[in-house]
């Protein structure tokens, strides 16, 4: 595994845990849990340190991409979804030993072979060719 620059030197937008929740139209222990099951993921950042998620995790929801559950009542509709291809890929990282501040740079870096970062590959779903050179970091 190779020295990755930090995230912050990569990533250009940053979200905090409540503007996920709003993002997302559900309350910040939902967005904690996401964390906890690791289908989103994030960094401590900034003086004082605050958990930071890279706004390019979320896509917007539309006809083509509905909400993952429906919501009703006062909740408010959501603006986004988590990307649906994040997990599988952070979890083939995290078993080639990367911690969540090197997985987000990794994705954030350009991948000459994919052409582009392997986070604008996964939005645009190609899954496979982004975990076959995740693989490749085992």
């Amino acid at each position: 595994m190779t020295a990755q620059p930090h995230p912050d030197d990569l990533v250009d937008s940053w979200l905090t845990v409540p503007d996920v929740a709003d993002e997302l139209g559900v309350d910040a222990g939902k967005v904690r849990r996401l964390l906890k099951e690791r289908r989103l993921i994030g960094i401590r950042r900034g003086d004082p340190p605050v958990l930071s998620i890279p706004a390019a995790f979320l896509v917007p929801v539309d006809a083509t991409n509905p909400p993952a559950d429906p919501h009703e009542g006062d909740v408010p509709a959501p603006r986004a979804a988590v990307m649906a291809w994040l997990q599988g890929t952070v979890s083939v990282l995290g078993d080639a030993g990367f911690s969540d501040a090197e997985a987000i740079a990794w994705l954030f870096t350009e991948d000459e072979s994919l052409p582009g970062r392997p986070v604008d590959a996964l939005r645009s779903g190609h899954k496979t060719e982004v975990r076959r050179r995740a693989q490749a970091q085992l």
